[in-house]
């Protein structure tokens, strides 16, 4: 017996993908999602999608990629090593800008990258909605809208219906 993961409805145009969505989310769902084969105008204020905070996080990562190799060459030049080179202090901002300078980029970058995993939920190499079979199309010229079973307003019976209305066509029940 397989699981149940949602129902999903396919829609003839990107206006009609793009309507339904804000009627979807007006109804008050929560866990849904919209596939198209090219992005379309709009899609995200009709998702409800809030700005991303992995921006944050690589603003973070660039700040401790920072703190944690100045801290690096202040411990081995004035502490375990303290060598005078020529007569030069033990710590020089200007010899050592450059490494603090690529050490901070690189943190950030991989940070930014591990956060992006870690929001988007990847590596995912499969999804419970591939086993809808018109789902194929979604590559090609269809438009779909796809309500989670996990979502707190689902029901099998309201659900579809509410689709169906909304001008869906194909509703199905997608399996696990």
């Amino acid at each position: 017996m397989s699981k149940l993961y949602g129902i999903g409805a396919q829609f003839d145009s990107a206006a009609s993908l793009l309507a339904a969505a804000e009627k979807v989310r007006e109804a008050g769902y929560r866990r849904w999602d919209t596939h198209s084969p090219f992005p379309v105008h709009g899609i995200e204020q009709s998702l409800g999608m809030q700005r991303s905070f992995v921006s944050a996080i690589g603003l973070l990562g660039g700040i401790g990629g920072f703190i944690g190799i100045l801290a690096l060459i202040l411990y081995t030049s004035k502490i375990n090593y303290p060598l005078v080179v020529q007569g030069k202090p033990y710590f020089s901002l200007a010899a050592t800008f450059p490494i603090m300078f690529e050490v901070t980029i690189i943190a950030s970058a991989f940070i930014t990258v591990g956060g992006v995993f870690l929001f988007c939920l990847l590596p995912r190499l499969y999804h419970p909605v591939f086993n809808w079979d018109k789902f194929a199309r979604a590559t090609d010229d269809a438009f779909f809208v796809v309500i989670d079973a996990g979502d707190p307003l689902f029901d099998e019976a309201l659900t579809a219906k509410f689709l169906s209305e909304l001008g869906g066509k194909n509703v199905e029940l997608i399996e696990e």
